[in-house]
């Protein structure tokens, strides 16, 4: 196949009329789409994956001072639920798997038709019919069905969904007020995407989802902060991912002070050129950060952070805005753990072009 792959004559716009070339960017854009939503969620399962993992590690030593090894609590893995198993349903479970990488116990899929998901359920993937019982299961929720389908699961799954249990929607015609009146529910995340004339089209058509993420010019494009090939994030969604990982720790009744260290560590552990040796130039997040100033002045230390409705913090200023476009080494920190988490290094002279403006919700 791979001999066959640069020939002109096998290519999707092989004998198209030239009129009818300027379609290609709607093609273009919909793989763009696909690409940078499976990455943005995969850095996102990562992020939750690590953080579990320090709670874990923190959970273990504590008890081991209190009690013996055997009473330790033995698994804390991050567990996943897709609802939705069609194109993007099955795209995003085949990326989850390979390169967070999510176990297959740790990932279920609920679908009108599980029998259409044999290859997944070949590896050991989970596949039913029964959005309910996925929800109380799952950490994550992902919806990956249509619009249309939407008011139905909302109520299927309502009142099984936990508090802690984080939905992430990918129906982008639902905005995030009416998510939140359907699933009565504030835990929830919705990237958003702006698409833009006069960029080159740069997704690889010819190229599975996963070897794309692979590719370092097209992971570079998928950058939170990148505004290439036409498609940008609102900045927002990277917000809701700081303030769903201070409601983890926040539902482990942690104190606000060791879970801004987390913080800390799973943010801006990856370091750039800039930092120096010692990491004496590296940013560090302050309490005033994620919350007012007067809340902070008065929140006693063994208080943990308060519960924060992601919702909100997705449709209103928050003390973390001003900071994420104003910091420019954060923003720095966060492009190298991006590329990082993927497994690809940047160099000064690498950084992919940074754009602060956001999409109006």
């Amino acid at each position: 196949m791979a001999m066959l792959e640069d020939l002109e004559s096998l290519q999707f716009d092989y004998g198209m009329e030239e009129e009818d070339r300027s379609w290609l960017c709607v093609l273009g854009r919909f793989r763009g789409l696909m690409i940078k939503g499976c990455a943005h969620a995969t850095f996102f399962c990562k992020l939750l994956r690590n953080l579990r993992q320090l709670l874990h590690e923190q959970h273990t030593s504590t008890d081991l001072e209190t009690r013996s090894l055997d009473d330790t609590p033995a698994d804390d893995e991050l567990k996943v639920g897709i609802i939705g198993g069609g194109h993007l349903g099955k795209q995003l479970a085949r990326v989850l798997l390979q390169l967070v990488p999510i176990p297959a116990e740790r990932l279920r899929i609920s679908t009108r038709r599980p029998e259409t998901l044999d290859e997944l359920q070949k590896l050991g993937v989970q596949c039913f019919y029964r959005n309910s019982r996925l929800v109380g299961w799952a950490d994550v929720i992902f919806l990956c069905c249509l619009s249309s389908q939407l008011p139905h699961i909302c109520s299927e799954i309502q009142t099984s969904l936990g508090k802690a249990c984080i939905v992430y929607s990918f129906v982008a015609a639902v905005p995030i007020p009416r998510l939140n009146l359907l699933l009565n529910h504030t835990n929830i995340l919705r990237p958003q995407y702006q698409c833009f004339e006069g960029f080159a089209d740069i997704w690889g058509a010819n190229k599975e989802i996963i070897a794309a993420l692979q590719d370092p010019v097209i992971l570079q494009a998928t950058c939170p902060f990148s505004p290439a090939g036409g498609i940008i994030l609102n900045i927002k969604w990277l917000e809701g991912l700081f303030y769903a990982a201070l409601n983890v720790c926040t539902a482990e009744a942690m104190p606000h002070l060791p879970a801004l260290q987390f913080m800390n560590e799973l943010f801006l552990s990856v370091h750039d050129e800039d930092c120096g040796e010692d990491g004496a130039s590296c940013p560090q997040f302050q309490l005033r950060d994620f919350v007012s100033k007067v809340y902070a002045k008065n929140l006693p230390r063994a208080r943990p952070f308060p519960w924060f409705e992601l919702t909100a913090v997705q449709l209103r200023e928050t003390p973390l805005s001003r900071h994420l476009l104003t910091n420019t080494a954060v923003r720095n920190h966060l492009m190298h753990l991006y590329c990082d988490s993927f497994g690809i290094s940047l160099t000064q002279e690498q950084q992919p072009v940074v754009s602060t403006g956001s999409p109006s919700q």
